[in-house]
């Protein structure tokens, strides 16, 4: 069953076209990567799921519903968003940010309650920033930082998760731990998942799927296999990579021919 969709989608940034027709499913509780060059069009992708922009042509869904009629409120139910930065003026604590994400279920007479701040909490802990609760965002690292909004996302209880480069500021073993917090949110929670990288093999190694995008295009759609290719990895990013398979999943592995 899909839950995200797009239908021959265009959108701009003035006279400046960086979505061109695109159109392609996502079926819940599925991890979907999607990879390409700088400028090809990738963050703003993320951005029209979320319903932040909405394309001039064609239409983006959500769980059936078009973007374009959703409240924010509504639509932040089901979908939340990791940002590969974002800027704070005030210096809130960690645990004040990760409050935020439970901002969609308040209403606009609640409070938080012991079961906002019980989700809260089990966010941190699943992504380990519980012992900085009470430290202010702005004097963590950006690795930490980073874990923090990974945590606020999780307290909004999305049905889908959007992530923007968002284990560039992990070191090794939190990347490790998230990338297994994602399977597992999957696996129990049925949480679907769509992330943007630049790192063709962790992109590989656990997605589902694969979106390639070149010049605000699908370039190509499919499972790792069918878009790992040393073609495609010539023709999009001008490079020449060998190919062959992981070791631990039997994933396609790039590697750069120098």
């Amino acid at each position: 069953m899909q839950i995200v969709s797009a239908q021959d989608v265009n959108f701009s940034y003035g006279e400046n076209t960086v979505i061109r027709g695109v159109s392609f499913s996502v079926g819940r509780s599925e991890i979907t990567a999607i990879i390409g060059p700088n400028g090809s069009g990738k963050t703003t992708l993320l951005k029209l799921i979320n319903g932040t922009l909405l394309p001039e042509k064609g239409e983006v869904g959500v769980a059936g519903k078009n973007t374009a009629r959703y409240t924010r409120r509504e639509i932040a139910k089901k979908v939340s968003i990791v940002p590969q930065e974002t800027s704070l003026i005030f210096p809130y604590y960690a645990e004040e940010i990760v409050l935020m994400g439970r901002f969609p279920h308040l209403g606009n007479y609640r409070f938080e309650n012991k079961n906002d701040y019980s989700i809260v909490h089990e966010a941190m802990e699943r992504t380990d920033t519980l012992s900085f609760a009470r430290r202010r965002f702005n004097e963590l690292s950006a690795g930490e930082r980073q874990r923090v909004l990974i945590a606020r996302a999780l307290a909004q209880e999305p049905e889908v998760l959007l992530l923007d480069e968002s284990t560039a500021f992990l070191d090794l073993k939190h990347q490790l731990r998230f990338l297994r917090l994602l399977k597992k949110l999957k696996a129990e929670k049925q949480l679907t998942i769509v992330f943007v990288t630049h790192d063709i093999n962790l992109a590989a190694q656990h997605a589902d799927k694969i979106i390639l995008l070149y010049s605000g295009k699908i370039y190509a759609i499919g499972n790792p296999a069918e878009v790992i290719s040393a073609r495609n990895m010539k023709e999009v990013y001008e490079v020449d990579v060998l190919v062959d398979v992981g070791l631990q999943n039997r994933s396609p592995r790039i590697t750069l021919l120098t």
